[in-house]
């Protein structure tokens, strides 16, 4: 078995464009190719998590974790360790250290995080199908950006053993895939026995209305829903304040994981320690409010999923967008950091977007362990818009 580590930029001004940290050519198994995300441990490899911090004190992995080591039973390939956001902390996917993974469907656009290698993997063809982690968003918004699909798990159903933390209260992983039957095809890579549901096609969808949506986002992400029958326009009253109170968890949990690396700010990239310290400062003395917050929005969502088969808003406010200057990732998060605050399963899958080459996507929010009943409802779906 081959193997080629990419250990990153060397020159900060001239930074690789790469998929992987780590690529495995010739590697064993008669399944599926699987690109799994350097935060998630392949015994043998060290996993990175994007840092240079981190990838200079990494060792071997003793041991795969228990979502690869299920994978590997049955036949998955492992192609390679796929590249991410540092510390797995960024929606857009950029890496000063590692290189930026190239979004297929428009070079000059992000191709989302922190989950980036991993979805351009599948949306390039490099692999049949991924595992990302998504604490704020990071399976469902590289899948957004690349046009992809992907399944934000319930908190708690996937093992977190040998997964590098960014925020253990809200850390989930996931898989990703170029349609609905590959992500049921890495639901079955973790979960032998897992099986959609029966599509019931009397099933209301309860359509969540969220401020700041463009509006040629909104109409296509509800053009694809009436697909499949009539929609109840909804709302939730803290989910803004929710995207918050993602943002609290994380920069508290981040800071205790990474805080220590700091020490040495020429191991990490000018903005990760800026942003480290920037969101400490901003969760100081909000844990209370936000488990708070996180209680009444569970009882919210729970409330409209008692009427409701599913709840769908889009993944993202917008399109893909440029490169960005600054830190600020609340508007790429804004529709999904909600939804692991309240610890659900949400489906990403892609819609048209007329007059745009690049695609929509819809998000299906589901009840906590409602993984089989949106990769039905998402099959349903995809098949209701070919």
């Amino acid at each position: 078995m081959a193997e080629s580590l990419v250990l990153g930029a060397r020159n900060r001004h001239d930074p690789p464009m790469t998929t992987w940290i780590l690529k495995i050519d010739d590697a064993p198994g008669d399944g599926p190719r699987l690109a799994v995300k350097d935060a998630i441990d392949v015994a043998g490899l060290p996993t990175t998590a994007g840092s240079r911090a981190v990838a200079e004190r990494a060792e071997p992995a003793a041991a795969d974790a228990p979502v690869v080591a299920s994978a590997r039973a049955q036949g998955a390939r492992i192609v390679g360790k796929a590249n991410l956001t540092e510390f797995c902390l960024g929606a857009d996917g950029v890496n000063p250290w590692s290189g930026t993974p190239v979004n297929p469907l428009d070079p000059s656009r992000v191709p989302g995080g922190s989950s980036s290698g991993s979805a351009v993997a599948v949306a390039a063809g490099e692999a049949d199908v991924a595992f990302g982690t998504d604490t704020a968003g990071s399976v469902r918004i590289p899948a957004a950006c690349c046009g992809i699909a992907s399944l934000k798990t319930t908190h708690g159903r996937v093992p977190l053993d040998g997964v590098y933390p960014l925020s253990p209260t809200l850390d989930t992983v996931g898989p990703m895939g170029r349609d609905v039957a590959a992500v049921v095809t890495g639901m079955r890579l973790i979960e032998p026995a897992f099986a959609p549901g029966d599509y019931d096609a009397d099933m209301t969808i309860g359509r969540l209305r969220v401020p700041s949506v463009d509006p040629k986002i909104d109409a296509a992400v509800d053009d694809a829903l009436r697909r499949l029958g009539p929609i109840t326009d909804e709302t939730c009253e803290h989910f803004q304040d929710a995207a918050l109170a993602n943002g609290v968890f994380v920069g508290e949990e981040a800071y205790a994981q990474n805080g220590p690396l700091l020490g040495d700010p020429s191991r990490i990239s000018e903005r990760m320690y800026r942003r480290l310290n920037v969101l400490k400062e901003a969760a100081a003395g909000r844990r209370t409010w936000a488990e708070q917050l996180r209680k009444t929005l569970r009882a919210e969502f729970d409330a409209l999923l008692d009427r409701h088969g599913v709840l769908a808003l889009p993944v993202l406010a917008g399109i893909a967008p440029e490169p960005p200057d600054g830190d600020d990732d609340l508007l790429l998060t804004m529709l999904t950091g909600p939804v692991n605050v309240a610890g659900l399963p949400a489906f990403a899958l892609p819609v048209p977007l007329p007059g745009s080459h690049l695609p929509a996507s819809v998000q299906l929010i589901g009840p906590a362990g409602g993984e089989e009943r949106l990769c039905a409802v998402a099959a349903a779906l995809e098949a209701a818009l070919r």
